[in-house]
């Protein structure tokens, strides 16, 4: 389910944000072993939120996922070297009041951006599948 309800700095349709079931944390590590699970590697969670309190600052809960395929994202730098801005691809899990949000850079946005063929824009578009997976009951 897309939800038209992007933080403020989203246009159109460059990002997509899902409703989670799920708290924040649960929600994480169903990404983190769902992208397991199909061959990608998490490289990184990023904490916004305990970062912010570490510095005396609240932020709603707030966690971005850093994963991907080097085999699907190596190709698109090779072809488009300032990709690597946006890879490996990341998904923003955050909390909006009482619900979780599951936000990424659209595929097609990617693939815009960096001007990438159908075959290498196919390869990102894998992340539409494995958010849905995070959220399924």
């Amino acid at each position: 389910m897309n939800v038209h309800d992007e933080p403020p700095a989203a246009s159109g349709d460059e990002v997509v944000t899902k409703l989670s079931p799920w708290t924040v944390p649960d929600t994480v590590a169903r990404l983190s072993a769902v992208a397991a699970a199909r061959g990608m590697k998490v490289f990184a969670v990023i904490d916004h939120s305990g970062e912010a309190r570490t510095v005396g600052l609240d932020l709603r809960d707030t966690k971005l996922v850093i994963f991907g395929s080097p085999a699907v994202g190596t190709p698109v730098m090779v072809a488009a070297p300032l990709a690597a801005l946006d890879l490996p691809l990341k998904v923003l899990v955050w909390a909006d009041d009482y619900q979780t949000k599951v936000s990424y850079t659209a595929a097609a946005a990617l693939a815009g951006r960096y001007g990438l063929n159908a075959e290498l824009a196919a390869g990102l578009t894998g992340i539409d599948a494995l958010t849905s997976a995070v959220i399924a009951r």
